[in-house]
């Protein structure tokens, strides 16, 4: 179907964000964290 498009009409969004520059490290292991396995973004409490 057509989508008519006018002047003045606010039809996208453009959303500014760094972009870093990293350096990788391959390990045979990652070891043991503080996390444990309470998982991703698990604070330990219920």
């Amino acid at each position: 179907a057509p989508f008519p498009v006018r002047r003045g009409d606010r039809i996208a969004q453009l959303v500014f964000g760094r972009v870093e520059a990293v350096e990788w490290e391959e390990v045979a292991d990652v070891g043991e964290t503080g996390r444990g396995e309470g998982g991703f973004g698990s604070t330990g409490r219920s």
